[in-house]
């Protein structure tokens, strides 16, 4: 299963995105040759929205990953544009739509306030 943790401070701003895990959507529905497509929808999300961030945006981040465990951490140091939290925000509504189509026991999204 693959958990995202939004974390937002008091004021409602983003401070951290955190992934972890591989979703096992292929392994549960025994398409054991086939790669996981809802693992590749969270990763092509999440890494797009970060990339976008970066590239577009021009905001700066501290990334931790290690791929094989399927662990992404982003901790955002300063304030982010009003662009930035739009991009945060369709990233956080495309994993609830994700969510609500394949299940939580694959994919959750929780919030906490740091």
């Amino acid at each position: 299963m693959t958990t995202v943790i939004i974390c937002k401070n008091k004021q409602g701003s983003y401070r951290r995105i955190t992934c972890m895990g591989h979703a096992g959507y292929a392994k549960k529905h025994l398409f054991f040759k086939e790669p996981d497509i809802l693992c590749a929808a969270i990763s092509v999300t999440v890494q797009n929205t970060m990339n976008s961030l970066e590239e577009l945006a021009g905001e700066v981040f501290k990334v931790t990953e290690n791929e094989q465990t399927g662990f992404l951490k982003c901790d955002f140091e300063a304030p982010l544009q009003e662009k930035s939290v739009f991009l945060l925000d369709s990233m956080v509504y495309c994993l609830e739509n994700l969510s609500r189509k394949y299940g939580e026991q694959y994919l959750q999204v929780k919030f906490e306030e740091v």
